[in-house]
């Protein structure tokens, strides 16, 4: 299997994995300088950058490196003893470079509408991997949406099945209406996704919120929605809001405790959309 086919099959399935990369030699080695050994997130591997107890090593780096997120630099000594620790004698040193490789974050855009459009092309030029889903072949499809790299025209509980969901997905609800927006929320709160945002004031989003909460969705679900969705920036056309939601995508992506979140539009954010949100005591 080659290493660089299988980084990009995991990238775009939305799997984080380690490559490990011998960037200097110096002497002999049973490797080879720019060998990759690929750590997928289960442990496996592909490629080799010479095979044991330095690549052992390299394993356990690259598993530290997949979760701390900081890429190492290794050096190595094959020292001529054979009781050197590494168990090599080749004599050679070398230096092997460790990286993560995170997956491309996908953005899912519930809704073809206006802001969609502006939206998927922001997105697609930020590094996103864009997918537009709506039930309206007439909003769904290649023509209006050329940087999508997928479109589904579809009923929303059809897709939903369909959708690689993970922490490095990102969830916009745009949709036509009221209805439609509770139906991706009750299932966008279900799922992994790092980020939901749905359009709309926060007195609708409470609505919607309410209205689930009662269907026995517990609270705690929608903290992690963003509502109203994006940065305030002032935004008013569909082009500046989308621009709005993509700089709140991105600060989610790459600052998620950053200063930004004091700003955070979440559903909770202050008492008075609790006291909105308390349940009515009945006897």
């Amino acid at each position: 299997m080659d290493v660089f086919d299988e980084l990009i099959r995991l990238r775009n399935s939305g799997q984080k994995c380690a490559l490990a990369t011998i960037v200097q030699v110096r002497g002999s080695i049973p490797g080879f300088q720019s060998a990759k050994l690929l750590v997928r997130e289960d442990g496996s591997l592909v490629g080799t950058i010479g095979g044991g107890c330095v690549e052992a090593e390299v394993w356990n780096a690259a598993r530290e490196v997949m979760e701390t997120g900081k890429p190492r630099n290794m050096s190595f000594s094959l020292g001529q003893d054979a009781a050197y620790d590494n168990g090599l004698i080749c004599g050679g040193q070398l230096e092997v470079f460790v990286e993560c490789i995170s997956p491309q974050p996908a953005a899912l855009i519930f809704g073809g509408g206006h802001i969609s459009k502006s939206l998927a092309k922001v997105l697609d030029l930020a590094g996103f991997r864009v997918s537009v889903i709506d039930n309206r072949e007439a909003f769904a499809n290649k023509e209006r949406f050329p940087e999508a790299a997928e479109v589904h025209a579809a009923e929303y509980e059809e897709v939903f099945p369909t959708l690689a969901m993970n922490e490095s997905t990102y969830v916009v609800i745009v949709t036509r209406g009221h209805r439609d927006d509770m139906r991706v929320l009750r299932w966008a709160v279900n799922t992994p996704a790092r980020y939901i945002a749905m359009i709309g004031s926060k007195r609708k989003t409470i609505s919607v919120v309410k209205e689930l909460e009662k269907e026995g969705l517990p609270r705690g679900l929608f903290d992690k929605v963003s509502a109203p969705m994006g940065l305030e920036i002032g935004a008013i056309s569909p082009e500046e809001i989308a621009i709005s939601v993509a700089a709140e995508m991105i600060a989610m992506r790459r600052m998620p405790d950053g200063p930004w979140r004091a700003a955070s539009k979440s559903i909770f954010a202050d008492e008075q959309s609790r006291a909105i949100l308390k349940p009515t005591v009945t006897k």
